[in-house]
């Protein structure tokens, strides 16, 4: 049984940094790629960062550039998001995903099989 459990959401003030972890069992970590998406009330689930099966390849999309690092810890089956520079716009639901796909396909939801619960990121004006 696949599980992909989120932490590290929170409440944080404009500016400042979190650093979420996603924890995953039931798969063979290493030949997945993981991804990060987050949805807001009322809108779509969007593409946050993705990072490939080595680990040496990262994307993120434009809102978070410059702002967020995605890694990944093979020993530990887990995948992080570093978010600094936190703005109130960054607030939503983060969920971890992971998915036996093409990395250029890395944006899309429908590309990953496997989902976490989410974890909630609230930043304060």
């Amino acid at each position: 049984q696949v599980q992909l459990v989120e932490s590290g959401g929170g409440l944080v003030q404009a500016g400042g940094s979190l650093r979420l972890s996603c924890a995953a069992s039931g798969l063979t970590f290493s030949t997945y790629v993981m991804g990060w998406f987050r949805q807001a009330p009322g809108k779509e689930r969007e593409f946050v960062a993705a990072i490939n099966r080595h680990g040496d390849s990262p994307d993120y999309a434009d809102s978070v550039k410059g702002r967020s690092t995605i890694s990944r810890d093979s020993a530990k089956r887990t995948v992080y998001l570093q978010m600094n520079s936190l703005k109130p716009e960054d607030t939503g639901v983060y969920f971890c995903a992971a998915g036996g796909l093409n990395f250029g396909c890395a944006i899309a939801p429908a590309s990953y099989s496997y989902w976490g619960l989410g974890t909630q990121v609230t930043v304060s004006s």
